[in-house]
């Protein structure tokens, strides 16, 4: 069929396995925040933050019902959470978060990926911010702050543009401010999870460290172990 319908066909094979892969996150993530009380949304926080936050990256219904259901059922499968930091190419500054069921396999993964492309291990975490970020659309951004001040909650910046508001709080506001924004009748979040924010974004100019960059962050979104990935590129 020609050059053309390879080159479509490895670029759906790809597709799909991305896919495949932020499913299988999703349904770890929420299988296990699922068993960690009652496998209800209304009255689990953990599980509630994770269906919220994979709500936001498209992850289907039939997912999400799927690992609940799981969960309910007494399922003995566990997985461990790990954490790798890594300097990547061009000066990026990387975090990995995984969660697996085989923390060896995991860890010689992330770290393959990691010198396959001219990196290397090592501490990088004291670069970032952990927050909790929330994004939905909106145009009441000074309504929206007031409320989180007045609910007592700890902001750290409410921001508006393009009829989306973002907002960051400490940490261990964030079930505090959803419950806030709730109240202000937001249901739907783009995004809403607790984050690693770069102290100082950078951008890569060199094309072959954002070429090595890009192919990293392609290798580590594949893994079957990792779950986040934290980076101070732009």
């Amino acid at each position: 069929m020609g050059r053309a319908h390879e080159v479509r066909a490895k670029a759906m094979a790809a597709t799909a396995a991305k896919r495949s892969a932020l499913f299988n996150r999703a349904s770890k993530e929420i299988y296990m925040a699922a068993k960690s009380g009652e496998p209800d949304p209304s009255m689990n926080l953990a599980l509630r933050s994770a269906i919220e936050k994979w709500r936001g990256q498209n992850v289907t219904r039939d997912v999400i019902d799927r690992a609940i259901q799981k969960a309910k059922g007494g399922s003995a499968e566990a997985y461990t959470a790990g954490r790798y930091e890594a300097f990547g190419p061009g000066g990026s500054l990387i975090i990995i978060d995984t969660l697996t069921d085989n923390s060896n396999r995991a860890w010689i993964e992330v770290r393959t990926a990691v010198t396959k492309k001219g990196g290397h291990l090592g501490s990088v975490i004291y670069n970032f911010t952990e927050t909790g970020l929330f994004a939905f659309k909106g145009n009441n951004r000074d309504e929206v702050e007031e409320a989180l001040v007045l609910g007592d909650v700890d902001v750290r910046e409410v921001t508006e543009e393009d009829g989306e508001i973002e907002v960051l709080v400490e940490p261990t506001a964030f079930g505090a401010a959803r419950d806030v924004l709730n109240e202000l009748g937001i249901q739907e979040f783009e995004t809403a999870e607790i984050t690693f924010l770069p102290n100082e974004p950078i951008t890569l100019d060199d094309p072959e460290d954002k070429r090595k960059f890009d192919e990293l962050c392609d290798m580590l979104d594949e893994l079957e172990d990792v779950q986040n990935v934290y980076t101070n590129v732009q």
